[in-house]
């Protein structure tokens, strides 16, 4: 029996309410003395009830979340507030203020399973994948040092990391408790010393989601063709180009490509480049443009 019986059952409520419940119709062969309807509806409802239960059992509890998705980079709630995770560190800068947690936490697990070691160089992020390194710099006195997210935190309006006690220390904020800093994903990289000071040599992480974007909807060897396909999309597009043959091109291989469009974002320029796909350019493809 299917579900489906669930959405019709007002209809057989309302059909045995309408029957008459203790008369005789003359020329009936029903009748419906008071007990034995009493018997009947109680009968009635309890079978529908089964079948209630029977459909909803049915019904199949989707799990929480992709198992593709590891535990550290899970949303989590903390005193009522969501936090979501970033897949990637890429192009991540922040400022704000960030603050330390030693002794009182010395020696108990963190949040990626490790031990939380006060001397050790690492800190704690709401929203970072663990085992990001950042660059953080302390703007009141330009100290810079690198630490690696391995906890979540700081859980404090405000603040937006939370450094061990041995960075907090080498940067200055563990006397004030508090700082203004400026927080930036970076490469794993080696500190060097200079004229005494420790420096750290190191590269941002390199944002690929952002930069110049075009698309290529086609490419012609015959340039008239190139032509035509350009002056149709400039209804379209304020900007389509033609990007002419290589000198390093062989002579096999010379091709007038049409690119149409200018992006500051990649996703935003993969989106329009499906959208062309599905409507008469099948091979379009997304294409970084060197800055001039």
């Amino acid at each position: 029996m299917g579900c489906g019986l669930i959405y019709r059952t007002p209809f057989y409520f309302g059909f045995f309410k309408a029957l008459p419940y203790n008369k005789v119709k003359t020329e009936s062969t029903y009748h419906f003395p008071m007990k034995a309807w009493s018997i009947t509806k109680i009968a009635f409802y309890i079978a529908m009830t089964g079948i209630c239960i029977s459909c909803a059992a049915k019904i199949p509890i989707p799990s929480r979340y992709p198992t593709t998705i590891p535990p550290s980079q899970r949303p989590y709630q903390i005193n009522g507030v969501w936090y979501f995770p970033i897949p990637s560190a890429e192009g991540y800068v922040e400022k704000g203020i960030a603050s330390w947690y030693g002794e009182d936490f010395h020696g108990k697990p963190t949040s990626s399973g490790e031990t939380y070691d006060m001397y050790g160089m690492t800190a704690a992020h709401k929203i970072l994948p663990l085992g990001t390194h950042v660059k953080v710099t302390n703007l009141l006195n330009n100290r810079s040092v690198i630490v690696r997210v391995n906890d979540r935190g700081p859980f404090v309006a405000g603040r937006v990391i939370d450094l061990a006690y041995t960075p907090a220390r080498l940067i200055g904020i563990v006397g004030p408790g508090t700082a203004p800093v400026l927080v930036e994903a970076v490469q794993v990289a080696l500190p060097h010393d200079k004229n005494g000071e420790t420096v750290w040599d190191v590269e941002p992480i390199r944002d690929f989601q952002h930069g110049n974007f075009t698309i290529q909807i086609g490419a012609f060897q015959n340039v008239a063709n190139a032509l035509k396909i350009r002056a149709a999309m400039l209804e379209e597009y304020s900007e389509v180009r033609i990007q002419p043959p290589s000198p390093e091109d062989r002579d096999n291989e010379r091709y007038f490509r049409v690119q149409v469009g200018r992006f500051t974002e990649l996703s935003k320029a993969q989106y329009e480049a499906e959208r062309l796909k599905n409507d008469r350019f099948p091979d379009a493809f997304v294409v970084a443009v060197e800055e001039e």
